[in-house]
């Protein structure tokens, strides 16, 4: 009877997730299995990124971590003597228990190595003890005290961490910030990995720019840019998307 309660829970889940698209607004942390390399890459290229941790909906139901994100390079221009470097994309799929079509922008992205260190213990003793009692700095600035623990941004808490992994915060804006803070009403908690809940822009990269977060015509279509050098955004990179519109 048992077995059967759950497997009855999740296919209610399953129906309930595939009824009701992704609310606009609600944030996907992505970790990238692709590279955006405007040297090598090539328009038409596919793009594949996977989901960071789970992400909950307002439904009550969530999106699973590991979850698929394709998308696809829609035009690149290399670095010359006299221009810098162009690349632009756009994700479009989320494979799940059915495929869901999207349109999202881009909020933040980070190199390999900031998503690396965001994982590392503040504190050099605390890498002898378990991950459940660690301290990290999220990308962004706060602080992620693990184990279920608060996050917080100096002394005021933001959201708390999560014992499965990542983070779920209400998603906020720093004055002067080209980045929204919560939008059509979704003021939920967001998933938000290793990332702050004010993150907003490139980080660990030099001279990279989102010149297009995709909010505007064209809707969707993210602009990365580089005046002095060829962008490379290597597999392992990770991206706060933001759903603009999804459906089944």
């Amino acid at each position: 009877m048992k077995s059967i309660t759950i497997v009855t829970l999740l296919f209610l889940a399953a129906a309930s997730f595939a009824q009701n698209p992704i609310p606009s607004g609600t944030i996907l942390p992505v970790k990238l299995s692709s590279s955006l390399n405007s040297k090598t890459s090539k328009a038409g290229e596919k793009l594949i990124g996977s989901l960071a941790q789970d992400v909950p909906l307002a439904s009550g139901s969530k999106i699973h971590v590991g979850a698929k994100l394709v998308g696809h390079i829609v035009a690149v221009n290399a670095a010359t003597k006299t221009a810098g470097a162009r690349l632009s994309f756009e994700f479009d799929t989320l494979r799940t228990t059915r495929p869901v079509s999207l349109t999202t922008d881009l909020r933040a992205i980070a190199s390999m190595t900031e998503i690396y260190e965001a994982q590392l213990p503040e504190m050099g003793p605390d890498r002898g003890t378990p991950e459940t009692a660690w301290a990290t700095e999220q990308i962004g600035g706060e602080t992620n005290y693990h184990g279920g623990w608060p996050i917080t941004n100096g002394s005021t808490v933001v959201g708390r961490s999560l014992l499965s992994g990542g983070v779920l915060a209400r998603i906020s804006s720093m004055p002067g910030s080209k980045c929204r803070g919560e939008i059509d009403g979704n003021d939920q908690p967001q998933a938000l990995w290793l990332f702050a809940s004010d993150a907003c822009g490139t980080y660990g990269f030099a001279d990279l720019a989102i010149s297009h977060a995709g909010r505007t015509e064209p809707v969707g279509q993210i602009l990365l840019t580089s005046e002095t050098r060829n962008i490379d955004v290597r597999s392992g990179s990770g991206m706060l998307l933001r759903v603009i519109h999804s459906s089944n």
